[in-house]
This record gives structure tokens, C-alpha cells and sequence, in this order.
């Protein structure tokens, strides 16, 4: 009996040694994967639109290497600038949760210096859907170095709609021949951006996308553009709309998409036609004179190429364009990058804390054409207001610049900060008085866009407003004469851009920081500084 009881011991206490290795096993398999990257950032002489030109090349690629990543992947990507200005790349849509410090904007991040080089550190958590990546110091948008961001679902994670043959990635934008620093010149001095010279799609005007015959595919597309809101057309195909900026969406079949400048969605298309070439056609929107680029769909047995006209635009462009905005809509019984449906949030029953109403416009100052947000155009500080804000550095920005709603006072330049408290819920309306169309991004949140509407916007439109499903995305269009309203849950601490993503006034002040921030310091709210941390301005020689 005796014998019998200790080898029931030993039995146990291997049973239960076992379960603790296969606990820690578990525990360190447990953490999310880290993906490493070297990207080295040079010039090279490429001819997009037939004329030789000085572009931005990431690993000598134009577009840049794609991103292809998987939820929660933790990303690890060592920059070497090899320009001759200082460089920064910034993440356009990924939430950086409690890490503005990797944002890569001037206002949270010291640029990095020719011929030294920054790692980036930062994880695609709880994302999932089509994103990209741009630099965003100087005016070196306009000469490249811009590629896309893939976050793919983690497996075990269904995704509503069957798994396509593939992916393949559009970034489509308008495109000049002119230096990108000769534009910046142009800018600095006062003027205006002249007309794009073109269109692009992937860096070239003729791109072909092949595929099987009765398969669907995965097209994911980015406006990369830095002015021009497109429309995307595929000859005697329809594209089905899954996504959008990391949310699922009813799906529906659409003959025709407009896709504003900094917005990326995903559609399936199956090559269910007559084996041949067809037509893949973007052409410009909102601007006084219209230009294109083709493609080609191929099927892969196709031994015909494309005919006939290629699809034209839709009639009509405001009201035509608004009434497709307003159909996308939140699948509120699918997941997103995590189980639990993405309509569990009830945003529509939440009281906005603050309410703010932010309008745009195109003052002279001292002569020069500058752009504004409720009379105040912005200007960047040598001292990121991060570092500033992080090392308590007096006189860096302001929070008392920018109204919460729009005044008739003279315009005037700040380095404007809006200020709110974490968890607050807001209220945002984005009122464009002018002709042109807008587009407005935050950085680290996405939102929701509950409401497009005509004219002045006044709080009598509240019940216009979509309070069941109106999607989510970190980047929306504002209609000429038009106004657009928001609604975000301030979930992540941090320093965020709130920018207008028409690249020329971005640059000249159509901008401004918003500070989200908790009294108690703690990193259940906010990580620390990462330990790489550049200083520039008045934050150098601060310890980290």
C-alpha cells in the first residue's frame, strides 16, 4: 500500500511538473511575434510620367516595401536616412496604443538626421484591415517614399466574408514632375501647388493585375495622393467593400468608388467575365480639369486584350459622391481584429463630453497663402510638443489658441494644441465654407463618421446624425460647402496630429495637436519614453 501511495505521489508530481512546462511553454509562446526590419531611405532617378525625376526610394523601391503583418505583430524597423534633410516616416492609421512616441510627425518625434538612423518600435494591436505609410517631414511626400501597411486577422480569428485567392495592392494618387523641393520652395514663398501632372498607380502608369478565371481576389487601395480625391472604376466587374480602414462593413456591390486623399478600404472582385483584358481606370474628382490612369485586369487564360470605352465616371459629383458615403455602413454583428463584435460599442448612446466644430480656411498672411482651423494656422516648433510636453518645457505650444468653435477675428500662427482628458467622448464637426473638397485625418484613434451634410452646420443637423451604424475610420472626407461630424471615444493617451491630409495645407498650417492626457501618470495609461528617444531643440540634454 505504501508503494503503491508514493507512486501515485510521483505520478502526481510529474503530472503536475509536466503542467507547469507546458504552462510556461504557453506563457512564452504567449507573446505576440516580433517582426524585424531594415529600411534604408535614398534618392534615385526613375521616369513616372515619362520624365526623369529625383524620387524617394525605401530598400531601392518606389513605391516602398509593403507591410505585411499580422494582428498584434509587435515591429521592429531600424531607418537609415540616406538623404540630405532630416527624415521621418509616419504609420497612417495604426493606432500606436499608448505610444505616440513612435507617431513619426514633427510634433511628436525629433527628425532623423542625414546619414544616422532611428528604430521604430511599435504594434499593430488589436488592427486589422488596409493602411500606409508616408514621410511626413519637409514636402517629401511629393517625391515618394510611401508603400502600404497589410494587418492580416490572427488565425482562429473568422473574418466575415471567404478568404480570397490573394491580394493585390493599389496605391493610386495624383503625381508632379516638378522636384519636390521646388514645390516646397513654391509653398515657402507663398504660392500655391500648381495642377498634378498625373495619376499613378503603384508608381506607374500602366499596371497589369492577373488572375484566374471564377476566382475572387482582394484589391486593397490607398489614396496616396497629396491632393486629388479619385474614382475607381473596373470594366464589367464589381467591387464588393469589406473593409474600410480596419473596420468590416455591410457588404455591397459598388460599379464605381470615390476615395478621398489618405483614405485606403479593401473590395473583393471575381473574375466571373469572359476571359480577357479589362480596364482598371481612376480618374480625379473635385478639381476644375480631370485627369486618368489605366490598368489592366487579365484573366490569366485571356488571349484578348481590353476594347471598347473604358467605364466612364458616374454622373453627377457632390450629391452622386455624398449618397455613396453615406451607404457604407458597420457590420455590427462581425468581428474586427478581436471576437467580440464590432457594434458591442454603442457609441450612438454615449453624451459627448465636448463638443467642437473646426473650420477650415485659406487666409494671406504677411502676404503668403497660409491655411487655418478656426483662424489659426499652424506652425511646427523645433522642439516636438511630445518632448516638450513629456520634459515640461514652458512656451513650446499653446492650448489657448484654438477656439472650440470658429470666431470672425483676425487669422494669426501658433503652435495650437486642443487639450481634452482621456476617456472623454467628443463631438466634432468639420465645416468647410470653401470650394474644395477636404479631407481630415487623426492620428492614433479612428472615429466615427456619423453625418455628411450641405451648407452651414448647425446643432439642429444632430438629428441627421447616424447613431446606429456609422463606420469607423481615421480619415474623412469634408464635401465643398459642406460640413462632416465625428464622434471619438479618447481611449489613448498621447499627443495626436488632427490634420488636414491635402498635403499642401497640412504643410502651410491647416493643422493642430490634440492632447489627450490623465493627471496620474501611469503606464496602464501611457508607456515611457523608449530608450532611443532622439532630442532636438530644447528637450537636448534632458535625461530620458
Amino acid at each position: 500500500m505504501k508503494m503503491a501511495s508514493r507512486t501515485k505521489t510521483s505520478l502526481l508530481h510529474l503530472l503536475l511538473g509536466a503542467l507547469a512546462l507546458l504552462i510556461s511553454l504557453v506563457t512564452v509562446k504567449g507573446e505576440s511575434p516580433y517582426k524585424y526590419y531594415t529600411w534604408t531611405v535614398t534618392y534615385g532617378i526613375i521616369s513616372p510620367l515619362g520624365v526623369p525625376q529625383q524620387v524617394i526610394l525605401i530598400n531601392g523601391q518606389f513605391p516602398g516595401p509593403t507591410l505585411d503583418v499580422v494582428t498584434n505583430d509587435n515591429i521592429i524597423l531600424n531607418l537609415i536616412n540616406k538623404l540630405d534633410q532630416p527624415f521621418l516616416l509616419t504609420w497612417n492609421g495604426i493606432k500606436q496604443r499608448k505610444n505616440s512616441w513612435q507617431d513619426g510627425v514633427l510634433g511628436t518625434n525629433c527628425p532623423i538626421q542625414p546619414n544616422t538612423n532611428f528604430t521604430y518600435k511599435f504594434q499593430t494591436k488589436d488592427q486589422i484591415g488596409t493602411y500606409n505609410y508616408f514621410p511626413s517631414t519637409a514636402f517629401h511626400k511629393a517625391a515618394g517614399g510611401f508603400g502600404a501597411i497589410n494587418v492580416y486577422s490572427r488565425p482562429g480569428i473568422p473574418i466575415p466574408y471567404p478568404l480570397p485567392v490573394s491580394d493585390f495592392t493599389l496605391l493610386i494618387g495624383d503625381w508632379f514632375k516638378t522636384n519636390h523641393k521646388t514645390l516646397q520652395q513654391k509653398l515657402d514663398s507663398g504660392g500655391i501647388l500648381p495642377f498634378p501632372d498625373g495619376l499613378l498607380i503603384n508608381g506607374q502608369t500602366q499596371t497589369t493585375f492577373t488572375g484566374d478565371q471564377g476566382k475572387t481576389y482582394m484589391l486593397r487601395i490607398s489614396n496616396v495622393g497629396l491632393a486629388s480625391s479619385f474614382n475607381l472604376r473596373i470594366q464589367g466587374h464589381t467591387m464588393k467593400v469589406v473593409e474600410v480602414e480596419g473596420s468590416h462593413v455591410i457588404q455591397t456591390d459598388y460599379d464605381s468608388l470615390d476615395i478621398h486623399v489618405g483614405q485606403s478600404l479593401a473590395v473583393l472582385v471575381t473574375l466571373s467575365q469572359t476571359p480577357k483584358d479589362y480596364y482598371i481606370v481612376a480618374s480625379t474628382r473635385f478639381v476644375r480639369s480631370n485627369l486618368s490612369v489605366m490598368g489592366l485586369l487579365r484573366y490569366s487564360n485571356s488571349r484578348v486584350p481590353a476594347s471598347g470605352d473604358p467605364p466612364a465616371l458616374p454622373p453627377g459629383e457632390l450629391v452622386w459622391s455624398m449618397r455613396q458615403a453615406r451607404t457604407f455602413r458597420w457590420n455590427l454583428t462581425a468581428n474586427a481584429a478581436r471576437p467580440n463584435p464590432q457594434g458591442s460599442f454603442h457609441y450612438g448612446t454615449i453624451t459627448p463630453t465636448k463638443s467642437f466644430v473646426f473650420s477650415n480656411s485659406a487666409p494671406l498672411i504677411n502676404g503668403k497663402q497660409r491655411y487655418a482651423v478656426n483662424g489659426v494656422s499652424y506652425v511646427n516648433s523645433e522642439t516636438p510638443l511630445k518632448l516638450a510636453d513629456h520634459f515640461n518645457i514652458a512656451g513650446v505650444f499653446s492650448t489657448s489658441a484654438i477656439q472650440s468653435v470658429p470666431s470672425n477675428s483676425p487669422t494669426t500662427v501658433a503652435t495650437s494644441v486642443v487639450q481634452a482628458n482621456l476617456h472623454e467622448f467628443l463631438e466634432i464637426v468639420f465645416q468647410n465654407n470653401e470650394k474644395s473638397m477636404q479631407s481630415w485625418h487623426l492620428d492614433g484613434y479612428d472615429f466615427w463618421v456619423v453625418g455628411f451634410g450641405s451648407g452651414q452646420w448647425t446643432p439642429a443637423k444632430r438629428p441627421l446624425y447616424n447613431l446606429v451604424d456609422a463606420l469607423t475610420r481615421h480619415t474623412t472626407q469634408v464635401y465643398p460647402n459642406s460640413w462632416t461630424t465625428i464622434l471619438v471615444s479618447l481611449d489613448n493617451q498621447g499627443m495626436w496630429n488632427m490634420r488636414s491630409a491635402i498635403w499642401e495645407r497640412q504643410y502651410a498650417g491647416q493643422q493642430f495637436y490634440l492632447k489627450v492626457w490623465n493627471p496620474v501618470q501611469s503606464l496602464s495609461n501611457e508607456y515611457n519614453p523608449p530608450d532611443n528617444l532622439l532630442l532636438c531643440g530644447k528637450a537636448i540634454g534632458r535625461p530620458i
